[in-house]
């Protein structure tokens, strides 16, 4: 009985796949980049340049047809052209005659001389860029909050890991510059694949112009020009000077691998984080009324950066996507690649921007728990301390060889201890009870200092920060402090 209901409350929208890329996570605007509304209004720009371009250049376009084009630039009639797609089967005629049939004296030169993809691979290209400029400033953000949060606990001693066992300490803050590097390392990748980007311009058919050579009978120049004046109206620098029908395909997979090891490297920053919170050293943050398991209401599950490594992963393995294609391309073009772009070319820049959101609201409010990190140091520091004691020791006369077969028995003593009988480790205690140890036991305070056991960690925090972070963050200051409201 309910289902009726339903329909009319909510009509289709409930009873069909949604993504949830763009129903439960993307932004607004990353969203409305890749929406019908900006692809259809795009197409319909191109083809006002070809027209404003071929009147520039004496071919018979008159203003007239150029002003009612552009009058009608933005008010698409969906339900006519999906209604011409399923007549036609072809998704750009159905565009063209919906545009013609609101621009009657237009219609004539609408398209003219184009093929399908002069608008389908330029309003890719199109998109393509402006998803680059809707993530660079994303990526900013989550660098300065970083930046500041590493600058913050540059001296904060804290157990080391390498194999995810006890190493020597390190800083928080300089563990962060690590994640910082990489960040940095896909801020400029994204720069170069944004900068990298060219038009497909005014190609024809099969990428020789000669549809547009004919229409100029035979002007080379004109030719060029128009293609030249096409690319500058679409707010690109350069066109491809050689494309097959489509542009070269391998210019997907250099869009798409920067967002994939972007990827990668968030994912390795959640999933240290996720293991620190298992330490209960540093946790994302958690709102006050978050509830963070169903059956046991006193947990706090890293819920944010579990969802950027779910999401990270789809987008590490959406790069197969543009590989795959680009090496079964045959010749000037196969249509084999379409259905496969517009999912993979989206969705990797919809989970990217999912992913620096997210990661952007877990920056902002990491909480650290510095007892609890100085607690795990007093754990495992006798151990580490025990190269220090040695060299006191010679330092106050002692024998090196002796020095190290004492502390190896007592070291195991202690080990004991932790491993088999589950207490703490006593090697201090053991070194500051036995005798041998007497000439250096008023310096053992000052030799099991953690920060003496940093090295130049905050000095390295301090520079990275200063000579590679903060430059690369110059060009986004306007935007730098920009908050999200992350819909959880």
């Amino acid at each position: 009985w309910w289902c009726p209901i339903l329909m009319d409350t909510f009509g289709d929208e409930f009873n069909k796949y949604r993504s949830p890329l763009v129903s439960r996570y993307a932004s607004k605007e990353m969203a409305y980049n890749f929406s019908d509304k900006k692809k259809f209004t795009t197409w319909r720009k191109l083809w006002i340049y070809l027209a404003k371009a071929e009147k520039a250049l004496g071919l018979p376009v008159t203003e007239a047809q150029v002003a009612e084009m552009e009058s009608h630039a933005e008010d698409i009639d969906f339900a006519m052209a999906a209604e011409e797609e399923s007549k036609l089967r072809h998704d750009v005629m159905a565009h063209v005659h919906t545009f013609a049939h609101c621009c009657p004296t237009a219609a004539p030169i609408i398209h003219l001389g184009a093929t399908s993809c002069y608008v389908g691979d330029n309003t890719d290209l199109i998109m393509l860029r402006d998803g680059f400029d809707i993530l660079l400033p994303k990526l900013a953000r989550v660098i300065d909050r970083l930046s500041k949060f590493a600058e913050k606990y540059a001296g904060l001693p804290t157990l080391g890991f390498t194999h995810y066992q006890p190493a020597q300490l390190t800083t928080v803050g300089k563990r962060a510059c690590l994640w910082l590097q990489d960040l940095a390392m896909d801020m400029r990748n994204l720069q170069r694949a944004r900068e990298d980007l060219r038009f497909r311009g005014v190609k024809g058919t099969t990428g020789t112009q000669a549809s547009f050579l004919q229409l100029f009978q035979g002007d080379h120049d004109k030719v060029e020009d128009l293609d030249r004046m096409v690319t500058e109206m679409a707010g690109f620098k350069k066109a491809y000077m050689v494309t097959g029908q489509t542009y070269s395909r391998k210019v997907d997979i250099d869009s798409l691998s920067p967002l994939a090891s972007m990827g990668a490297t968030i994912h390795k920053i959640c999933t240290d984080i996720r293991l620190l919170a298992n330490l209960k050293e540093i946790e994302e943050p958690f709102e006050k009324e978050q509830i963070g398991s169903s059956a046991m209401p006193y947990k706090r599950n890293p819920m944010r950066c579990e969802r950027c490594c779910s999401l990270a992963r789809h987008l590490i393995a959406l790069l197969a996507d543009p590989l795959q294609t680009a090496s079964v391309q045959w010749l000037e073009r196969t249509l084999d690649d379409s259905a496969n772009r517009r999912i993979s070319l989206p969705e990797s820049f919809l989970t990217a921007d999912i992913i620096l959101s997210t990661l952007q609201n877990i920056t902002e409010g990491l909480v650290v728990y510095p007892k609890v990190i100085e607690r795990h140091i007093h754990h495992e520091l006798p151990f580490m301390a025990t190269e220090n004691i040695i060299m006191a020791m010679v330092k106050a006369g002692g024998n090196r060889q002796d020095c190290h077969e004492k502390i190896r028995v007592l070291s195991q003593q202690a080990a004991t201890v932790v491993k088999q009988e589950g207490g703490d480790n006593d090697l201090l205690a053991r070194v500051q009870a036995d005798p041998y140890f007497a000439p250096i036991l008023g310096h053992l305070d000052n030799i099991l200092d953690p920060k003496t056991f940093i090295g130049r960690a905050p000095q390295q925090v301090a520079r990275f920060l200063s000579e590679e972070v903060r430059p690369l963050l110059e060009p986004y200051k306007a935007e730098i402090d920009v908050k999200i409201e992350l819909e959880l």
